[in-house]
C-alpha cells in the first residue's frame, strides 16, 4: 500500500474538522456545520489525528488580515490535498461571503465556497463538488433558514448558544457585517423559547441569548419590550440556572430591560455592552447613536439596579479623524465606568466599509501609542475591580478546558456568575464540568481570580451528568483509523462568552 493510501480513514468512514475564526455567531455557526456534517454521516476527526477528509474554514471578514491568514492555511493545506486524493476543503463565513469569486481564483484546490445564508447547503456542495470534480460556489443573498432549525453538534454539554436574531439594522462605519448577514430577522419567541427548554432537557444549564445587535430583538417582530419579556420567560423555565446574552447595543438599552436583568434571578449579573469610543465627534463620525452622556447613565442605572455586576465592552482605537483629546474622553469613560474587562482594538481599514475612504487617517506609531495607554489603564482598573472580589463567597460553575494551567497546579477553573474566571483547589471528591462548588476568593490578579482553601461545597448537578454521559459516549464511538501525514491541528475550543470581532 501507498503512503498515499495510507493517508486514507479506514473504514469507509470520512473524518471532518471545522475551524473557526471571529465572533460568536460564527462559533455558534460552526456548531451547526458539524451538526450538519455528522447529520451526513462524518465523523468529528480525533484530536491528535492526521488530517481530516473534509477541512472547513468558517471566516470571519471584520479581522484585521482575516483574508491574509485564510489564504495562509488554505496554502499550507495544499500540499497535503494533493497527496491525499478526496480530501475536501470548504471556505464559509463572513469572508466568503465578501470575497465569493476570489477564494477559488487565489486558492484554485478549494472545493466549496458558500456564505453566511446557506450553511446548510454545505453536505449537498460537498457530494456535488465531489461528484462534478469542480468546484462549487454557492453564496445566496438572504437567509434561506434559520441557523437554529439545523443539527447542531454542540461544543459544551452544560452551556449553549441560543440565537434569538440574525443581522443587523445598524448602519457603523467601521463595519461590514450588516452587508454580509443582512437585515435583522428576529425568531418568534415560542422558538426560542422551545429550544432552549429542550436543551435543559438534555441537562445544558447555562444558556447565552446570541444576536448581532441582540437587544434590539423585537424590532422585527414590531415588539419594543420583546427582549425584556425573553429574559423574564428564560427565568421560569425550571432548570436553568444561569441565563447571558451578547452583545447588545447602547441605542436599544431600555430601562425595561435592565429591570428585567435585576428581577429575574436566572440572568447572570454580567453586561457586555460595546463602547468603541468615549469622544462624541467620534460616535458621530461612526455613527453610533448614543454619546457619551448616554452611555455613561446606562451604567450608572444597572449598576444601581445590579451592585455586583461585572461590565465589559469593547473599544476601538485610533478611528479616523480622532484627537488627542478625542482620545483623552475614551480614556475619562473608561475610568467612569470602571469596566471590569474591555477588548481594545486597533483601527484598520475593512474593505466595503465607510469609514475606509475617511480622511484623517492616523498613523499607526499613533494608534499603538493610544493603544498601549488605553490597555495600561484598563489593566489598572481591572485589577482594581478584582482585588474587590477578595474574601466574597461564590458559587462557580465547573468549566472544562479554562484552565490551561490547571494539570500542573492542580487545580480546577469555573466561572463565577459575573462570569469572572476562578482557579480553585481540586476538592477531594470527583467534580466534573457542569457542576457547581462554593469557594472563597483569596487572591486577585487582572484576568482572574484564585480561591486557594478547600472548596466549602460541591453540587452534582444534571449538567455535570449531561457531560459525563457525552464524554463516556465519545469514547465509546468508533472513528477512522488515520495513519502517515502530519497533523494540521485541533479546533480551538469553545472561547468564554465575550464580543469577538469589535463591530457591536
Amino acid at each position: 500500500m501507498s503512503s498515499i493510501d495510507r493517508s486514507q480513514s479506514v473504514g469507509g468512514t470520512r473524518t471532518y474538522e471545522v475551524r473557526t475564526y471571529g465572533c460568536q455567531m460564527n462559533v455558534h455557526d460552526s456548531e451547526r456545520l458539524s451538526g450538519l456534517l455528522e447529520d451526513a454521516g462524518y465523523v468529528r476527526a480525533p484530536k491528535g489525528a492526521d488530517a481530516a477528509d473534509v477541512v472547513v474554514f468558517n471566516t470571519c471578514a471584520v479581522r484585521e488580515n482575516a483574508d491574509n491568514k485564510l489564504y495562509g492555511n488554505l496554502g499550507h493545506l495544499a500540499p497535503k490535498k494533493a497527496a491525499r486524493p478526496g480530501m475536501q476543503i470548504a471556505v464559509g463565513g463572513c469572508l466568503a461571503q465578501k470575497d465569493r469569486d476570489t477564494i477559488v481564483k487565489r486558492a484554485p484546490w478549494v472545493d466549496v465556497v458558500f456564505g453566511t445564508h446557506n450553511i446548510g447547503k454545505l453536505p449537498v456542495l460537498l457530494e456535488r463538488a465531489r461528484v462534478q470534480e469542480e468546484a462549487q460556489v454557492e453564496i445566496a443573498e438572504s437567509l434561506e433558514a434559520f441557523p437554529s432549525t439545523l443539527p447542531t453538534r454542540r461544543e459544551s454539554a452544560y452551556a449553549a448558544w441560543v440565537s434569538i436574531s440574525v443581522g443587523c439594522n445598524n448602519t457603523c462605519t467601521f463595519c461590514i457585517v450588516p452587508a454580509l448577514r443582512g437585515k435583522e430577522k428576529d425568531r418568534r419567541p415560542g422558538d426560542i423559547l422551545a429550544e432552549i427548554e429542550a436543551l435543559v432537557a438534555e441537562g445544558v444549564s447555562e444558556i447565552t441569548l446570541l444576536g448581532q445587535n441582540v437587544n434590539a430583538y423585537g424590532s422585527d417582530i414590531g415588539d419594543r419590550e420583546a427582549f425584556s419579556k425573553l429574559l423574564r420567560a428564560c427565568g421560569k423555565i425550571d432548570g436553568l440556572e444561569r441565563v447571558r446574552f451578547t452583545s447588545p447595543h447602547p441605542r436599544d438599552f431600555t430601562d425595561d430591560v435592565i429591570a428585567a436583568m435585576a428581577e429575574t434571578p436566572n440572568v447572570m449579573p454580567q453586561l457586555h455592552m460595546p463602547l468603541q469610543s468615549g469622544s462624541d465627534p467620534v460616535l458621530k463620525a461612526m455613527r453610533r447613536s448614543y454619546r457619551q452622556e448616554r452611555f455613561l447613565g446606562i451604567i450608572e442605572k444597572v449598576r444601581a439596579a445590579i451592585p455586583h455586576a461585572a461590565i465589559s465592552t469593547d473599544i476601538i482605537v485610533g478611528f479616523p479623524g480622532e484627537t488627542e483629546e478625542d482620545f483623552e474622553q475614551t480614556l475619562h469613560v473608561v475610568r467612569e465606568a470602571r469596566f471590569a474587562q474591555a477588548f481594545t482594538f486597533q483601527y484598520s481599514k475593512r474593505p466595503g466599509t465607510p469609514a475606509a475612504e475617511m480622511d484623517g487617517q492616523i498613523p499607526k506609531k499613533v494608534v499603538q501609542e493610544r493603544y498601549e495607554r488605553l490597555v495600561a489603564l484598563q489593566e489598572e482598573i481591572s485589577w482594581e475591580e478584582n482585588k474587590k472580589q477578595v474574601g466574597r463567597t461564590l458559587e462557580l460553575m465547573v468549566a472544562e478546558g479554562e484552565g490551561r494551567k490547571d494539570d500542573t497546579t492542580h487545580r480546577l477553573s469555573g466561572r463565577a456568575p459575573d462570569n469572572r474566571l476562578v482557579h480553585f483547589t481540586k476538592p477531594d471528591q470527583e467534580v466534573r464540568p457542569g457542576d457547581v462548588v462554593t469557594v472563597e476568593i483569596t487572591y486577585a490578579a487582572p484576568h482572574h481570580l484564585l480561591a486557594e482553601g478547600p472548596v466549602l461545597d460541591v453540587r452534582r448537578t444534571r449538567a455535570g451528568d449531561a457531560w459525563e454521559k457525552r464524554n463516556a459516549a465519545e469514547k465509546a464511538k468508533p472513528v477512522g483509523v488515520m495513519l502517515g501525514l502530519p497533523k494540521i491541528g485541533a479546533p480551538e475550543p469553545l472561547p468564554a462568552v465575550a464580543s469577538g470581532c469589535g463591530c457591536d
